[in-house]
């Protein structure tokens, strides 16, 4: 049984930069205790970051969500320091917006049986990014840890999660 762990977007801008909250800082140790076992077990294990350029805000998401963040090649487009080390050897997929169709297909490639999405933001990417892995791989059993993610509210991350569960994705 091939299985992938998936980290989305524990990124420093996320978590203490522009768009950190409390939420995420509370799941820093569980999500680095989940890539830990998933690297012990043998697990492949792939980090997302979400990525914007200096043009951010003339983009559409810019313009609904006029935050900075995430720019190319700033600290807060790093990923947080205590998941830095534990990314060596791991694949980075990029991704412009909030799903990416490019983890999918390298999901669908690599044949994962088992997919569990970990980080944030509950009720944006790691929803976006549940459902297109549940479209392109049907029979993919796809799963997301509730006490490792967090949303931009505490109702908005209980609704996605909610909404997945609707979708056949696993919460636990």
């Amino acid at each position: 049984m091939k299985q992938l762990l998936v980290v989305v977007d524990m990124q420093v801008d996320f978590v203490t930069g522009a768009l950190g909250t409390t939420e995420a800082k509370a799941i820093v140790e569980n999500v680095v205790k989940k890539v830990k076992e998933a690297k012990a077990m043998g697990k492949t294990v792939v980090f997302t970051l979400d990525t914007h350029e200096k043009n951010y805000m003339d983009t559409q998401e810019g313009k609904n969500l006029p935050v900075p963040h995430c720019i190319r090649d700033t600290e807060g487009w790093e990923l947080i320091p205590e998941l830095r080390r534990l990314a060596a050897g791991c694949r980075l997929v990029e991704k412009p917006t909030f799903g990416s169709t490019v983890l999918a297909h390298l999901a669908g490639k690599e044949g994962y049986d088992e997919i569990e999405l970990v980080g944030l933001c509950t009720d944006i990417c790691i929803i976006s990014n549940a459902m297109i892995l549940k479209a392109a791989l049907p029979e993919a059993v796809i799963s997301v840890d509730a006490s490792c993610c967090a949303g931009v509210t505490k109702e908005s991350h209980e609704n996605a999660l909610e909404a997945m569960k609707v979708c056949q994705i696993q919460v636990g």
